[in-house]
């Protein structure tokens, strides 16, 4: 598993996830870890030193998780094929509220970190995916997944996972539209 975040501030961009629960994320699920600390401008090349450390190393391909969102894919692409690696999209437009039921019903829980206030009201920050979950986001006229920016979630159970990890709720901060909250482990 292959994680780049923030090294000014230890968070994953955007979704605002701690690497420390990225780490016991891993560790809960039993993958080996690879935290690429960097900054935004400098995301781009060091993704590139990445992809070929992976090549060099024997790897063959990557597989990433985006759903439909054509320019992301076809940046990744780029940057996955430049480098002599196999690109791999399993779940590449399949209907998010279909991914979404699936991941629930498959025992998958996740919590809420980060919540562009521009599409979705504060009051789902912080909120675990689940049945009630699914039901609620799918009259909101949002992407069921938040594919398009409207939320990041952090999972932290599945069928994946050996356990689940403990959390806890912590201090709420805001970048521009984007009410983010700490989540911790308990």
């Amino acid at each position: 598993m292959i994680t780049f975040y923030e090294a000014a501030t230890d968070r994953v961009r955007f979704h605002a996830t701690r690497i420390e629960m990225i780490q016991a994320q891993a560790a809960a699920i039993g993958v080996e870890l690879a935290l690429i600390g960097t900054s935004w401008p400098a995301m781009e090349q060091r993704l590139v030193e990445e992809l070929d450390r992976l090549r060099s190393e024997g790897f063959s391909g990557i597989v990433l998780g985006d759903i439909h969102l054509t320019d992301v894919r076809a940046w990744y692409e780029a940057q996955v094929v430049a480098a002599g690696l196999e690109h791999t999209e399993p779940i590449w437009g399949e209907p998010s509220i279909d991914l979404l039921t699936e991941f629930v019903q498959t025992g998958g829980r996740a919590v809420i970190t980060c919540v562009d206030l521009s599409r979705l009201s504060a009051d789902w920050l912080g909120r675990v995916v689940d049945e009630r979950f699914v039901t609620d986001i799918a009259t909101t006229g949002v992407d069921p997944c938040g594919e398009n920016g409207e939320y990041h979630p952090f999972a932290f159970a599945g069928p994946l996972f050996h356990r689940a990890l403990n959390w806890q709720r912590g201090e709420e901060h805001r970048e521009t539209d984007f009410l983010q909250v700490d989540i911790r482990q308990a």
